[in-house]
């Protein structure tokens, strides 16, 4: 076997991930369907699930994802919670791609692991920036994520009612003081 040479699957899934990341992008999660991205990669629709298991798990593979975190340099490290949720509150709540990926992570691997990099690729350096001690920024940062995603999930996947009933601010006032505490806090 030689060494350096692409397999045919790598060739598959690349084809694969540049259809879905074009069709999604045009279409939409909801209206993208797997045979338009397979017509679009010219493989059999089997083969997109055979690698990826199903739309929610092929979109996962191809989302390219910016947070689009605020540059914190210039806040006050009291208002760094506030700011923090503040964005994501309002990142979240017009995203299809941040919902479908979410939706995604709760039951596929490979969705998970998407998010678990976006969050610790992208918060994680934000924690390390505000945290009196920087050998804690990752715990801080996945104590953060749990406080986000949970609220994601409970408002806009699971509509939980209480969490739904509350307006912008009033989400915003509730979760604020959590994530201040989770990265400016002494250990």
């Amino acid at each position: 076997m030689l060494t350096g040479m692409p397999r045919r699957s790598d060739n598959t899934r690349a084809a694969i991930l540049a259809a879905a990341r074009e069709r999604f992008a045009a279409d939409g999660f909801e209206r993208a369907t797997i045979r338009a991205i397979a017509a679009d990669a010219n493989i059999d629709p089997s083969m997109v699930m055979r690698y990826y298991g199903n739309k929610e798990g092929l979109f996962a593979a191809a989302a390219e994802f910016d947070l689009r975190l605020p540059d914190i340099s210039e806040i006050s490290p009291d208002a760094v919670g506030l700011t923090l949720v503040t964005h994501f509150f309002d990142r979240w709540s017009g995203d299809e791609t941040l919902m479908a990926l979410l939706r995604a992570a709760v039951t596929q691997d490979s969705a998970a692991e998407r998010m678990r990099t976006i969050f610790a690729a992208q918060l994680g350096p934000v924690a390390a920036r505000v945290t009196p001690d920087p050998d804690e920024a990752a715990t801080r940062a996945g104590l953060v994520a749990t406080q986000i995603l949970g609220f994601a999930l409970c408002r806009f996947v699971l509509r939980l009612p209480p969490v739904t009933d509350m307006d912008r601010d009033q989400a915003i006032a509730w979760l604020a003081p959590t994530i201040q505490r989770y990265l400016t806090a002494a250990g």
